[in-house]
């Protein structure tokens, strides 16, 4: 089924309620190919204009959930969301940036996902289509953590993002050279008018992790009014916080009156916790800088 609008779409699935909605398909065609999933069937999204580019409103850009990462990464998009451009020009390899889209990033909701964390750091939001002219939104957090779910027959529609024309990074470190999938990133997005930090931290965990208490420290550091910098010893210590947070030591196996020995990380979870703090550390000195 090849519908060429949102409502078609939805109409389709409604008919077929085991069929499967799929854009680019770099997700689900690995699920099919390995055996993991066998859709009773396959309703293309990719005929559907509404949803392969991007608009605005209200301060904010709406942006299609058909758009690709190719799309994403090119330098016009990159002028309105360079954290999000950074992660699409990061997502693989140009197969995969061509076919993959934002919003099979997000509905798979692989820890991995690259453009997960950005839109966890910019708050982003969904406009989700259902049946009979149905229309909702909720937060990408939500979505990601489990705490509401895509319901029978729904389609993502659009992505909505706040602009906050403001310096924004996103890192991320591989285990090889090249496009990769992420052992762990890092978005970082100031919010100038809020005097605000948001850093949020993808592949470390099932979804993004946001540090919050990080983000409050270091916002009380910053000059604001002023240049803005901050002590390489308020960014180190920033990283080490965020990666704390994120991956924080193992709890006594003993009860508290009687602890024993502090279990140690093991050296794995050491070495990404070293990891995360050197992203969120140079994520934020980038930002600022």
């Amino acid at each position: 089924m090849l519908p060429a609008t949102l409502e078609e779409a939805v109409s389709a699935l409604s008919a077929v309620p085991a069929a499967v909605p799929v854009a680019g398909g770099t997700d689900l065609m690995a699920d099919v190919n390995s055996g993991h999933l066998r859709p009773a069937a396959l309703v293309g999204l990719g005929r559907i204009s509404e949803i392969r580019g991007w608009s605005y409103q209200d301060g904010h850009a709406v942006l299609g959930a058909g758009l690709t990462h190719a799309r994403m990464g090119r330098p016009d998009f990159a002028a309105l969301i360079p954290a999000l451009a950074a992660a699409a020009r990061a997502a693989g390899p140009p197969q995969i940036r061509n076919a993959g889209t934002l919003g099979g990033n997000i509905v798979s909701a692989s820890p991995t996902g690259d453009a997960l964390p950005v839109l966890a750091a910019l708050e982003a939001t969904l406009s989700i289509a259902g049946p009979e002219g149905a229309h909702r939104e909720l937060p990408v957090s939500h979505l990601l953590a489990g705490m509401d779910i895509l319901r029978p027959s729904e389609v993502v529609g659009y992505v909505k993002v706040p602009l906050l024309h403001a310096p924004q990074t996103f890192l991320k470190a591989t285990s090889r050279t090249g496009p990769s999938r992420a052992l762990a990133s890092v978005a970082v997005v100031l919010d100038p008018m809020r005097r605000g930090v948001r850093c949020a931290v993808g592949a470390v965990a099932p979804m993004p992790l946001r540090p919050l208490e990080a983000e409050q420290w270091i916002a009380t550091l910053i000059d604001w009014d002023g240049d803005r910098s901050l002590a390489p010893e308020a960014l180190t210590a920033f990283g080490e916080y965020v990666a704390m947070a994120c991956i924080p030591d193992p709890l006594p196996a003993g009860p508290e009156d009687n602890p024993g020995p502090a279990p140690q990380l093991p050296p794995a979870a050491l070495h990404l916790r070293r990891t995360v703090a050197t992203l969120a550390r140079r994520g934020l000195g980038r930002a600022l800088a």
